[in-house]
């Protein structure tokens, strides 16, 4: 099993609980597909484009799990990130939690190697 990620805001995150699905952050609507990040990268990601950013929430989901609508995509000097070109669903997630930002305002996974 290979676990992702998606950091996004928690009324972000309640939205879509409250609509069974999330549809995506204003960049993946932008983008045309759900930006995740590998265990790998998901720090790099919040310290690029969620610095300052309180009350955040990192979701965990199988990648197995949502087969072909997922694709490995080169970006970042060549590295392949996991997009997801559909709506996820609430019910895929298979953890959250809270994020706390580091005194430089960059959000703290923690140990995602597990």
């Amino acid at each position: 099993m290979t676990l992702i990620y998606k950091i996004l805001s928690r009324a972000e995150w309640e939205a879509a609980q409250a609509l069974g699905e999330f549809q995506g952050s204003a960049v993946d609507l932008a983008d045309g597909f759900i930006h995740l990040s590998g265990a790998d990268q998901a720090q790099e990601t919040a310290a690029r484009y969620f610095v300052g950013q309180a009350d955040l929430v990192l979701l965990g989901v199988e990648a197995e799990a949502l087969g072909e609508a997922l694709k490995w995509e080169a970006s970042r000097g060549g590295a392949l990130f996991p997009h997801l070109f559909r709506p996820l669903l609430v019910g895929e997630v298979i953890s959250e939690r809270a994020l706390a930002l580091d005194a430089a305002g960059v959000p703290q996974l923690g140990d995602l190697s597990a």
